[in-house]
């Protein structure tokens, strides 16, 4: 009797060799991971689709700045040409001060310098797009212009309204009227499943198998989190798992 190697028995028997189930449970795993990117798709999804609620007493939350036509213009021939460009290129900001200073740090000092606040300019794209909603005689009052961008090392091309002494800045008290919905049970789907991928550190595989590229981001953590605290992710992985059942 011959004596035969188990490489050489799974080759003429119905048995998969080593190498082939290593390959069945990678593909998987991958398509495992590649579910996981659907559902939390599908649950943020659902968690941006939750209505507003009315809120019985309003209540104010700092302070909003926007462009309003000004006075003269407001009572020219051409006002209601202005006044349908500025919704198209209004801009909002926030602040919690009404004077709306942001801290800048200068010679080793801070100090408080006020937020610049322009009307929208369109990039290129944009300005190409066939979404972009401005008619003819609307793109005649802007103007081409190259800036520089020092991230990129090269110039970018703007479209800015060259008339932006038409409009003056309003501020306003920002009132919070609505609130969105809380949906405690879909909140909780996206913790555990946000937990999972997180102390498996599988953010980077998913982004390759998906997207096919990896990308780093400072709201995905790239450290595994498993060698800091194994109790807690072991106690996050057997969560998961009972929520995986669940569904099924």
């Amino acid at each position: 009797m011959e004596n035969y190697t188990v490489q050489e028995y799974a080759l003429c028997s119905r048995f998969k060799n080593i190498k082939a189930k290593k390959r069945l449970v990678k593909e998987d795993f991958e398509k495992h991971l590649i579910h996981l990117r659907k559902l939390e798709v599908d649950l943020w999804k659902k968690y941006s689709d939750l209505p507003l609620i009315l809120l019985e007493i309003p209540y104010r939350k700092g302070w909003q700045r926007n462009f309003v036509l000004r006075e003269d213009i407001a009572r020219s021939n051409d006002s209601s040409f202005y006044e349908a460009l500025l919704e198209k290129i209004n801009t909002w900001q926030y602040a919690s001060e009404k004077s709306f200073k942001r801290k800048k740090k200068r010679k080793r000092k801070n100090v408080y310098a006020e937020k610049l606040q322009t009307v929208k300019e369109f990039s290129e794209s944009e300005w190409k797009s066939s979404k972009l909603t401005l008619t003819e005689k609307e793109k005649m009052h802007f103007y081409k212009r190259e800036q520089w961008c020092p991230n990129c090392k090269c110039y970018h091309i703007h479209y800015v309204f060259n008339e932006p002494w038409r409009y003056v800045l309003r501020i306003t008290a920002n009132m919070i009227t609505h609130t969105k919905m809380v949906d405690a049970v879909l909140e909780s789907e996206i913790k555990i499943l946000k937990n999972y991928v997180i102390n498996l550190n599988v953010r980077h595989k998913i982004n390759k198998l998906v997207d096919g590229f990896s990308y780093r981001n400072r709201y995905h953590q790239n450290e595994n989190p498993r060698e800091k605290n194994p109790i807690k992710n072991k106690s996050q992985h057997l969560l998961y798992q009972q929520y995986v059942d669940e569904m099924i």
